[in-house]
C-alpha cells in the first residue's frame, strides 16, 4: 500500500521537476543570449577586470558576503544549538515563529531599518559614513539567520537519542556531546542551510543598495563604500543593457559555482558514513 502510494506521489512531482529545470534553464539561455552582444565588444578578461567593467564591484560583493557569512553563521548555528539542546521545548516553541517570521519581512524594512539605525550607530562609534561594507554585512547577516537557524535546528532535533545517549553513557557531558556527535552527524545539512542562506545573502539587492554606500571604489577597509553586482544593475549611471545582463551572468556564475562546491562537499561527506 506504503508502495503504490510513493509510486502515485513521485508521478505527481515528476511533472514539477522537469518544470523546474526547464524554466531554470530557459532563464540562464535568455541570459547568455542577451549578453553576447558585449563579448563582441569585450573578451572575458577585459569584461571582468577592464576600466569600464570596474572589478571593485566584484571585490565589494566578496567583501560583504564574506562579512554576513562571518557574522551570520556562528550566530546562526549558536541560536540553532540553543534552540534545540538548552532550553525547554516549550520556550522553544514559543520562540521559533518570532525566527520565521524574520525570513517574511520583506527585504526593503531590512534595508531601511538599516538605514535609519546600523549606519547612524556605525558613523557614531566608527570612523566613516555609516553607509559601507560593514553595515551591508550586519544586515545580510540578520537576513541569513532566519534559514541557518531553522535548518540546523531541524537537523539537530533528527539526530537519534541513541546516538547522545551512548555518548553520555560513556561519560561525556552535554556540550562534548553536541560537539563529538551532533555537529558531525549534521554536517551536511549545516553545509545546506550555510548555503541557501549564503545565496539570500549573494543576490540580495534592495536592502543592501541602501547602506553600503553605493561607490565604485576598491574597498580598503570595512567602513569603506562599496558597490555590490546586484546594485549595480539598478545603477543609474549603467554602461549598457549588455553590461547588466554581464552582470547577471556573473551572478548567476557564482551561485551555480556556490552551489557546486556544495553538493560536493555533502557529497564527500555522505559518502564518507
Amino acid at each position: 500500500m506504503f508502495k503504490k502510494n510513493e509510486t502515485v506521489i513521485g508521478k505527481l512531482l515528476f511533472p514539477s521537476a522537469v518544470a523546474s529545470i526547464f524554466i531554470v534553464l530557459i532563464l540562464t539561455l535568455f541570459i547568455l543570449y542577451e549578453r553576447l552582444p558585449i563579448f563582441t565588444e569585450y573578451s572575458l578578461n577585459g569584461f571582468l577586470l577592464g576600466h569600464q567593467w570596474y572589478p571593485e564591484i566584484i571585490v565589494g560583493t566578496f567583501y560583504v558576503t564574506l562579512g554576513a557569512l562571518l557574522m551570520g553563521v556562528p550566530l546562526g548555528l549558536g541560536c540553532a544549538i540553543l534552540l534545540a539542546e538548552f532550553i525547554p521545548p516549550r520556550l522553544s516553541r514559543l520562540i521559533r515563529p518570532g525566527i520565521e517570521l524574520l525570513a517574511a519581512i520583506p527585504s526593503v524594512v531590512y534595508g531601511f531599518w538599516g538605514l535609519m539605525v546600523i549606519a547612524p550607530f556605525v558613523r557614531t562609534y566608527l570612523v566613516g559614513p555609516g553607509y559601507n561594507i560593514l553595515t551591508g554585512a550586519i544586515i545580510l547577516a540578520i537576513m541569513m539567520l532566519p534559514t541557518i537557524i531553522i535548518i540546523s535546528e531541524n537537523s539537530f532535533r533528527a539526530v537519534p537519542g541513541k546516538f547522545k545517549e551512548g555518548s553520555l553513557a560513556l561519560g561525556a557531558n552535554h556540550w562534548q556531546t553536541i560537539k563529538e556527535i551532533t555537529l558531525p552527524t549534521t554536517k551536511s545539512s549545516i553545509i545546506a542551510a550555510v548555503v541557501l542562506g549564503m545565496g539570500r545573502a549573494v543576490g540580495e539587492t534592495m536592502a543592501v543598495i541602501m547602506v553600503v554606500g553605493h561607490v565604485k571604489a576598491m574597498p580598503g577597509a570595512i567602513i569603506g563604500p562599496v558597490r555590490l553586482l546586484t546594485t549595480n544593475v539598478l545603477a543609474s549611471e549603467r554602461i549598457s543593457f549588455q553590461m547588466d545582463y554581464g552582470t547577471v551572468v556573473i551572478l548567476l556564475i557564482t551561485i551555480t559555482f556556490i552551489n557546486a562546491i556544495a553538493n560536493l562537499i555533502i557529497h564527500k561527506m555522505t559518502s564518507r558514513v
